[in-house]
């Protein structure tokens, strides 16, 4: 079947990526590091839509930010309402945290989610438009050790993946009270330096002007150099608040830096925000962060809860991961080498109950010779070959190949499975 020139391939969406089998592996260790390490320390699971109403983010994230001004997928549905793709899942698990009122049975709760976020950015390495987050969110703890804890286990799950390199940045962007007399001193700076700012920032000098501070622009970096400290301004409970946090770090053996600059890009932060940086991925630097959003559950129309979490960025961390080593399928435990057509039925029945017990399993359906299969066989490295063949089906015991030793022993086909386990065990000791 050939194939036909005069049409173009249909190819993936700009910003959009796939996610081969090749580098799954490492996909499904890193999650499940987090589940394994996140439940350990009392978060527990939850799975929230990818589509919510637009609304939801508008007034979480903040209406004159970059993400719902620019990068929401964002289309019309029925009776005029407004859906969006959703962009981040803080704003998601907050809304769940309401609506199906968790804080009536318990206040605090400690959830995470894994699953994957869209935002119209400009694609990039390490950026995509369809990308995958795990997060992990924490209501109803007020005190600094929360925040600690949070960065605790995040340095304790990087360190479980053997990575390292890697710097925790912590900031406080205070509280209601202590945040305008530091956003009037911002904006004020800023409007004499607007001849030097981009276009952007010249926008959100005035209405969201802690914003600046996170422009990548280099022009606008080397104005914000010089910019007013947040931690200048933190009223008694923001710097308490903040001291706890970095003594409890210490306490843990945490290193930090404390960067004046981190604002994090969404507008519900409050106190403390942190990131966690690596030199090893170019510009797109941070692989985690996160903050307390104290006011985010009651401007969302629940209960007054505080409330802190943060995301990890899974396609960032798999990219630093591969940096380390090469990804790798892990091979079949046996491969079924069925030669000729009359043992196909039975080989296949094998392999489906093989694989039903966790026996990794592959087999070749092709009827070529042994000496082919074999070949394949080496090829996926399979650790050992169940050869079939009508003479071994007659005589009602079939050859295990041992690919390492080379030793093959008979197996009856009575409870295959059981013999094959046994035979496994008995090479491993």
């Amino acid at each position: 079947m050939g194939f036909n020139l005069s049409r173009v391939m249909i190819q993936l969406i700009r910003g959009f990526k796939d996610i081969l089998p090749e580098e799954i592996e490492i996909w499904k260790q890193v999650e499940q590091a987090a589940v394994d390490l996140f439940e350990s320390f009392g978060f527990r699971q939850i799975r929230v839509p990818v589509l919510e109403k637009a609304e939801l983010f508008q007034r979480s994230i903040g209406e004159h930010t970059d993400i719902v001004e620019k990068e929401m997928y964002t289309f019309p549905a029925s009776r005029g309402e407004l859906i969006t793709l959703r962009p981040e899942a803080t704003a998601s698990v907050v809304r769940s945290y309401i609506q199906q009122r968790m804080y009536a049975k318990d206040p605090i709760q400690k959830l995470y989610t894994i699953g994957p976020m869209f935002r119209k950015e400009r694609p990039q390495k390490g950026r995509y438009r369809q990308f995958y987050q795990i997060n992990a969110e924490a209501f109803g703890i007020a005190s600094p050790y929360i925040d600690a804890q949070l960065m605790v286990m995040l340095n304790t799950f990087f360190r479980r993946l053997s990575i390292t390199g890697l710097e925790v940045h912590l900031n406080s962007l205070g509280c209601p009270r202590c945040r305008p007399a530091f956003k009037a001193a911002l904006s004020a700076m800023l409007e004499e330096k607007s001849e030097e700012l981009c276009s952007d920032c010249i926008r959100r000098r005035s209405s969201n002007p802690m914003r600046v501070l996170d422009c990548k622009t280099p022009a606008c970096q080397a104005v914000v150099e010089n910019a007013p400290a947040m931690t200048d301004f933190l009223c008694e409970g923001c710097v308490r608040h903040f001291d706890q946090v970095k003594t409890a770090l210490a306490a843990m053996d945490v290193a930090y830096v404390v960067s004046p600059r981190l604002v994090r890009g969404l507008d519900y932060y409050t106190r403390t925000a942190f990131e966690i940086q690596t030199h090893e991925l170019g510009a797109q630097n941070a692989v985690a962060g996160g903050g307390r959003y104290d006011n985010l559950v009651q401007a969302l129309d629940g209960p007054e809860q505080p409330a802190i979490g943060f995301a990890i960025g899974l396609d960032r961390l798999v990219d630093l991961m591969l940096t380390k080593k090469a990804a790798a399928a892990l091979p079949p435990e046996i491969f079924i080498a069925a030669i000729g057509e009359n043992v196909q039925e039975t080989s296949f029945e094998w392999s489906c109950e093989l694989g039903r017990q966790g026996i990794k399993t592959e087999i070749d359906f092709s009827g070529r010779s042994l000496k082919a299969l074999m070949k394949r066989a080496n090829r996926l490295g399979a650790a050992y070959v169940l050869i079939v063949g009508e003479q071994e089906l007659e005589k009602g015991a079939v050859l295990l190949r041992d690919m390492v030793s080379k030793q093959q022993t008979e197996i009856a086909v009575n409870n295959l499975a059981d013999g094959i386990k046994a035979q496994m065990a008995a090479a491993q000791i």
